[in-house]
């Protein structure tokens, strides 16, 4: 198995362990922190297996960080002149 699929696996694993742990700031400096780490993991995998596999893996992480996303998409939609609530 290629040394990055295991560590988007373990990125994976960390993201979990995290979001079980309790937190003050609802978890956003976890979040900064994974999807920090997060970014260079996903261009090594597309970089190793190609763009289907990157693509897979970067929707792994979409689904685990939702909530960033959430606010990103209203604060764009904000910004774009969208009155729509995500």
């Amino acid at each position: 198995m290629a040394g990055s699929i295991i560590a988007a696996c373990l990125w994976g694993i960390a993201a979990n362990v995290l979001a079980l742990l309790p937190s003050k700031d609802n978890y956003w400096t976890r979040a900064y922190v994974l999807i920090g780490v997060g970014i260079p993991v996903l261009g090594w995998v597309t970089y190793q297996n190609g763009p289907w596999v990157g693509l897979a893996v970067l929707l792994a992480g979409m689904s685990m960080l939702r909530w960033p996303l959430r606010y990103l998409g209203r604060w764009l939609r904000r910004k774009l002149g969208g009155t729509r609530a995500i």
